[in-house]
C-alpha cells in the first residue's frame, strides 16, 4: 500500500518522552497547515489509488478537535473521488479511547499506528512515556472492534530494557494480533532527555552489532507467525546521516538490508557446516542481501570455511536457496531457539 506522509512533529504530544526528538528524526520544522495538506495531495495523488495519506510525527489524537477535523476533512474529497482509500495517523495509546476511536472511523481513518515502544511497565516508566503497557492492549481492542487496521510500534534497547524484555514486548504485541509492526532500536538523539542519561553515564546503548543480531531474532519470530514487519531501523536521512542529529547508539542508513543479511548468514552458515558445500545459490534480488552489507556475509563464511562461493544463476525463489541440487528455505534454517514469552517483564 502507497502512503503519502505529512509529518506533524510533536503536534498534540503534551508528552516529552526521554527519547523523542521528532524534527531532528524527521527533517521537518514545522507542521503543515490544511491547506497546505488540501493543496500537496491534489498535486501528489494519482487519478485513482488505493494508498492512504498519513499524519505521523506527532500524538493526533491529541490535537485540537477541531484541527484533527480539519485535516481529516482535506482528505474526504479524495477518499470519495476514488484517489486514496483511507487516512493513516500515529497516536499515543492512551489517547485512543472510545468516543475517540468512534470519531476517527467516521472520518475515514482506516490505519492507527500506536507507539507502544515497550510492554514493560519499568521501562515505560523509565522512559516517561505516561502510561502502561495495559493502553496498548485497550486501544487495539477499540480499534479493532471499530474495524481499523493496527500497527504497533517497537523500541528495544530502551532505559531499563533488555534482550529479554525486547523478546517480552514482541511476544506480548504479537499476542494482540495488529496488522502490522514497526520495530525501532533505540537511537540517542541530539536535544533529547535521553542524550543527557547517556552524557551522564546513566543509559548505555546498545552496539549495532547487538541491534542487528537481536533485531534479526525478532524478525525471524515475526515471519514465523506471518507477522508483516513493514520498517525495521529508522529512516535514513540527511539530516540523521550527514547532521549531528545522532549521538549514540545503533543507527545504521542501512540497517534493514544489516537485518536481512543477518538472518541469511545463519541460514548459509547453518546449512554449510550441515552438508559441508560451499556453494549455494540464491535469487539474483536476494544476491544483495546475501552477500551482506558490503559484502560482510561472504567475508564471515570464507573465514569461516576458507572457502564460500554465494551465486545467482538457478533463479531459486524469493528467500530460498539451492545447494548441490537441494532447496532451503533461508527463514527455516535460520532457526532461533529462544522462544518468546509473555510470562515476564
Amino acid at each position: 500500500m502507497t502512503v503519502y506522509p505529512f509529518f506533524i512533529p510533536h503536534q498534540g504530544c503534551k508528552h516529552r518522552c526521554v527519547f523523542c526528538e521528532q524534527h531532528r528524526i524527521s527533517g521537518v520544522v514545522s507542521a503543515p497547515a490544511p491547506a497546505q495538506v488540501s493543496q500537496q495531495l491534489d498535486s501528489m495523488l494519482p487519478l485513482c489509488g488505493d494508498g492512504e495519506v498519513a499524519f505521523y510525527g506527532g500524538s493526533f489524537t491529541l490535537l485540537d478537535a477541531s484541527l484533527q477535523l480539519e485535516y481529516l476533512r482535506c482528505v474526504s474529497p479524495y477518499i470519495a473521488a476514488g484517489r486514496v482509500s483511507g487516512v493513516r495517523i500515529s497516536t499515543r495509546p492512551d489517547a485512543c479511547g472510545f468516543d475517540v476511536v468512534a470519531r476517527l472511523a467516521a472520518l475515514g481513518v482506516t490505519t492507527v499506528e500506536l507507539g507502544c515502544q515497550s510492554f514493560s511497565a519499568r521501562v515505560l516508566e523509565k522512559a516517561a512515556r505516561g502510561h502502561g503497557p495495559q493502553a496498548a492492549r485497550d486501544a487495539v481492542g477499540l480499534l479493532r472492534d471499530a474495524g481499523i487496521r493496527i500497527g504497533l510500534q517497537l523500541m528495544p534497547g530502551l532505559p531499563g530494557g533488555s534482550l529479554e524484555e525486547a523478546r517480552y514486548s514482541l511476544a506480548c504485541a504479537l499476542d494482540l494480533r495488529p496488522d502490522f509492526l514497526r520495530i525501532y532500536p533505540t537511537v540517542v538523539i541530539a536535544g533529547t532527555d535521553l542524550e543527557i542519561l547517556w552524557r551522564q553515564g546513566e543509559y548505555i546503548p546498545w552496539t549495532l552489532e547487538e541491534a542487528v543480531e537481536l533485531c534479526a531474532e525478532l524478525m525471524w519470530h515475526c515471519h514465523r507467525v506471518g507477522m508483516p514487519v513493514i520498517r525495521i531501523g529508522l529512516q535514513a536521512s540527511v539530516e540523521l546521516d550527514t547532521g549531528d542529529a545522532v549521538v549514540a547508539g545503533p543507527y545504521h542508513p542501512a540497517f534493514g538490508q544489516l537485518v536481512r543479511s543477518r538472518i541469511w548468514r545463519r541460514a548459509l552458515e547453518s546449512v554449510a557446516s550441515q552438508t559441508g558445500e560451499r556453494q549455494v545459490d540464491v535469487a539474483f534480488a536476494d544476491l544483495s542481501d546475501a552477500l551482506g552489507h558490503r559484502r560482510s556475509n561472504i567475508d564471515y563464511l570464507k573465514r569461516r570455511f576458507g572457502s564460500f562461493e554465494i551465486v545467482a544463476k538457478g533463479a531459486p525463489a524469493r528467500q530460498n536457496f539451492v545447494v548441490k541440487g537441494h532447496n532451503y528455505d533461508m527463514m527455516s534454517k535460520a532457526c532461533y531457539l529462544q522462544p518468546l514469552s509473555i510470562t515476564v517483564g
